[in-house]
């Protein structure tokens, strides 16, 4: 995948995937950390969750601006990090009210605003140079695979975590207690509820629980003081992405000194930077709607998850669950591509046969083990989407290049519609798998739930329309951006992801009011409306992108 590529893009690789695996860790469990431990409503969670991924990409706008004036993209990155890795260790730490994670995360998003428009801005610098330029769709592929090989893990790394450190306090973990915890405290326990608390107690405990309130203040204190461990861990991954950086950061190109050496002045017209403005702001606001959408996986998607699908999988469900066989698996599809990959040599193609086998042996050894039935925390369905964006992407990027050899494949602003196409159909499948779930009974363990493939295959589709439209529009920004305003538009690309961020709320508000399948069916309208407005407009697009 690297081949032919700059240096620099390792660089941004693994700086990127450290960086990730701390945001997926809090995509994966904040909005259960913030109902559990504070125990605010679904709706009140999703206003915090949006404005905080809201700040995330929106403060990017800052902190391209800050690189643009100074110059000083790396110097600028180089701050971020340093920030983000403080909004993690305040996040780490345990006992403090709602007011200081607030802050804490205020903190990280400040970090990451000035960290990641301005690492795809130095991406796209590197593509700059001629040699590499037909290159640059494709790198950003390879980029954007980086950022969901820490996404795959970063769920199970916090799940493990949540639960060892649960376990150590003599409990076993259960979702649906810190809601009955919240309520007995609040005196708002009806019945059922009081039933349903007595019954989780002495499950959790393994024996009979007599004093309730004290069982509900210390298992409260584990579970989410179990949270804050897993937020330390996002940390330790931060530190790892500083060193990479540090060491290697002098492969990435440096604006400022090309600048000042005289290497590189470019002007462009007013005309010429008008019209390429309108076309990135038409895309911005298309992919608004993207955004709002597809971050529905760590909110009304987790909240689904969590309240309305199966909490218990099978052998075979389970070697997607497992993060030892799912990266066997994994590594066995990577040997696969290496076999059977035209131009690898034959020693290439043997080792890919090895690997293949090694994988596929390890997968159904690992399969032999399980049990026939095996729980598993409602975060795990977060590496759904990573994993199948490291399947995907050689086969989406093989996918491109045939196209392409046969004049054939589409321009970016053309995967971008077509991407809210796939995405329209991903909630569609969401939709007809909760046809007859009843949004306003109580939550019992005796509920009515589905099947994980309901969820599985929504994260399947929507990886294939986040393929076909984050990377793309990427690229297509730093393509078309006015060499001037590189950071600037980054941050906007980010800036509209944050707009679409700052509306999920939208979608933990219908959540709790309305029946299930239809607040996927607000999504199904709102993702191909987005798609016939970016169709309307593709002359326009496709004039700037070539």
């Amino acid at each position: 995948m690297f081949k032919g590529h700059p240096k620099g893009l390792y660089v941004a690789f693994f700086a990127n995937m450290g960086e990730r695996f701390g945001f997926y860790t809090m995509m994966g469990i904040l909005v259960y950390y913030l109902t559990a431990k504070y125990g605010l409503t679904g709706t009140d969670a999703g206003i915090v969750y949006s404005v905080f991924y809201g700040l995330i990409y929106g403060l990017a706008l800052v902190g391209g601006l800050v690189a643009d004036r100074t110059k000083n993209y790396k110097g600028v990155i180089f701050v971020g990090m340093v920030t983000m890795l403080a909004g993690y260790v305040l996040m780490a730490i345990p006992g403090f009210g709602l007011i200081f994670t607030l802050i804490a995360l205020f903190v990280i998003a400040l970090g990451n605003g000035l960290f990641k428009g301005n690492l795809q801005a130095v991406v796209g610098q590197l593509y700059d140079n001629k040699k590499y330029g037909h290159l640059r769709d494709s790198a950003f592929n390879v980029f954007y695979m980086g950022i969901n090989i820490g996404a795959l893990y970063a769920p199970h790394a916090a799940s493990g975590i949540i639960r060892w450190f649960i376990e150590k306090q003599g409990y076993t973990r259960n979702d649906l207690l810190p809601s009955l915890i919240h309520k007995f405290n609040d005196g708002t326990l009806t019945g059922t509820d009081s039933s349903s608390l007595q019954e989780l107690a002495n499950k959790v405990t393994g024996t009979t629980v007599t004093d309730l309130t004290a069982f509900a203040a210390n298992y409260l204190e584990a579970y989410s003081t179990g949270f804050n461990y897993a937020f330390g861990a996002a940390g330790a991954t931060m530190v790892f992405s500083f060193i990479v950086y540090l060491i290697f950061k002098r492969m990435l190109p440096d604006v400022k000194k090309e600048e000042e050496t005289g290497q590189k002045v470019v002007e462009m017209s007013k005309e010429e930077t008008k019209m390429r403005l309108t076309a990135l702001f038409l895309v911005f606001a298309v992919v608004i709607f993207f955004w709002m959408a597809f971050h529905q996986n760590g909110l009304t998607m987790s909240l689904f998850a969590r309240d309305y699908t199966v909490q218990e999988v099978g052998p075979t469900a389970n070697l997607f669950f497992n993060v030892w066989s799912l990266t066997a698996m994994i590594i066995g599809f990577y040997g696969f591509l290496t076999l059977i990959g035209k131009g690898n040599s034959m020693t290439s193609k043997a080792i890919g046969g090895l690997v293949l086998a090694g994988g596929g042996v390890a997968a159904y050894y690992m399969y032999s083990t399980f049990a026939p039935s095996t729980e598993f925390s409602p975060e795990l369905f977060q590496p759904f989407n990573p994993s199948f964006i490291v399947i995907l992407t050689p086969i989406i990027l093989g996918l491109f290049a045939w196209l392409n050899k046969r004049k054939m494949e589409p321009s970016a602003p053309r995967k971008i519609g077509i991407g809210m196409i796939i995405t329209s159909f991903a909630f569609l499948i969401l939709l007809i798998g909760s046809i007859g779930l009843d949004p306003f009974s109580a939550l019992t363990e005796n509920s009515p739930r589905v099947g994980v493939s309901w969820l599985i295959g929504t994260y399947f589709t929507m990886t294939v329309a986040e393929l076909f439209l984050s990377p793309m529009g990427i690229s297509f920004v730093s393509k078309v951006s006015p060499p001037k305003y590189q950071g600037l538009m980054q941050g906007g690309w980010l800036g509209a992801t944050a707009l679409g961020n700052q509306m999920l709320w939208v979608g933990s508000y219908l959540y709790e009011r309305i029946a299930i399948w239809k607040v996927w069916s607000v999504f199904v309208v709102l993702t191909l409306i987005a798609a016939g407005f970016i169709f309307s407009m593709m002359k326009k697009l496709d004039r700037v992108s070539k």
